[in-house]
């Protein structure tokens, strides 16, 4: 199966928001993208997208033949390529019920795992969502980075239990989340964190902390002060807010405000192996891909994620190829012009 079939085969099972798009951009689906929706009129989604293809990458041909290194070593682990599945929550409710949160987390944890990546996992109102997110992390040997929403610390100290059972390498927050609609007004309330709030995450998290959600330098620095491990800088997938930038314009002042000091991913538009590229040359040390996952699982189970972690693996190396470097190390910021 290539990823092309699993498309098609994903058209009829994805439900009703999804249109299985061969390049999911946004356009089709707008302020209806699963999720649930966005505010507005998903402009920001759009931009994302659209930022990504206005970078060019830089030809060079003229170096010595060498075979293309892609792994990547995070938090003590090593990774066939700087790429991950991004989190997804609630998925009979978003994307079509022919699958559940248990039935695809077991597929895309599982399936990401053998292909030599890790997953981002999803959380959501239903607390049965965290409960399949991490049995599936655990049965995959830790191989697996659960993202918990924004609740109140009560209800994050009891997330962060089953994290720790489940033996994640990592764990995350995508703090973005606090503006989506359907986490207002619920009982646990859940909402926007201040830098002492996320130190006490944290310290509850005991494991490597991912603050996703990062659009500004402010921010990164508030979750550097907060001891956070990582960042991811994102948008939620542009579906949060209208009129926000898209992340590809933002990532390069975070990486140099942030100087190393922590280690950075970038998610929102990325749908290809060059758009990899191009993120790791503006400074990013892995990326996070979250819809063509989920068109994946639902077009392919596993045979769909390993076709499409296949066919970026192979867009980067050929990038890499074609722009003269061997390994992750050597993309630089004059391998692409802005």
């Amino acid at each position: 199966m290539n990823y092309t079939e699993c498309i098609e085969q994903a058209r009829g099972r994805i439900g009703s928001y999804c249109k299985a798009c061969s390049e999911c951009n946004g356009r089709a689906c707008k302020n209806q993208m699963p999720g649930p929706g966005a505010k507005g009129i998903g402009d920001t989604a759009i931009r994302n997208y659209d930022k990504w293809k206005e970078i060019r990458v830089q030809m060079d041909t003229l170096v010595e033949n060498r075979p293309c290194d892609t792994t990547l070593e995070l938090f003590g682990r090593t990774f066939q390529y700087p790429f991950f599945a991004g989190p997804v929550g609630a998925v009979q409710l978003h994307y079509g019920d022919c699958l559940n949160d248990i039935s695809y987390n077991d597929i895309l944890v599982s399936a990401c795992a053998a292909s030599g990546i890790a997953a981002f996992t999803g959380d959501g109102t239903d607390s049965n969502v965290m409960v399949a997110a991490t049995k599936a992390i655990k049965n995959a040997g830790g191989l697996g980075i659960p993202t918990v929403k924004p609740w109140n610390i009560e209800v994050i100290r009891e997330k962060m239990a089953m994290v720790k059972d489940s033996g994640a390498f990592a764990v995350a927050m995508d703090i973005d989340a606090a503006g989506l609609p359907f986490l207002k007004n619920l009982t646990p309330p859940a909402g926007s964190k201040s830098v002492e709030d996320l130190r006490e995450v944290k310290q509850a998290a005991g494991l490597p902390f991912i603050v996703k959600g990062i659009m500004t330098v402010k921010g990164a620095m508030k979750a550097k002060e907060a001891g956070a491990d990582a960042i991811v800088v994102s948008n939620h997938g542009g579906r949060v807010l209208d009129q926000c930038p898209a992340t590809a314009e933002v990532l390069e002042e975070i990486v140099n405000a942030v100087d190393g000091s922590m280690k950075i991913f970038v998610d929102g538009g990325i749908r290809s192996g060059v758009d990899v590229f191009k993120a790791l040359a503006l400074g990013a040390d892995a990326v996070i891909i979250a819809r063509p996952f989920v068109t994946a699982v639902y077009g392919g189970a596993q045979e769909g994620v390993e076709a499409y972690v296949n066919k970026i693996g192979s867009e980067l190396k050929d990038t890499m190829a074609m722009c003269g470097v061997a390994s992750l190390k050597e993309i630089t910021r004059d391998c692409v012009r802005v």
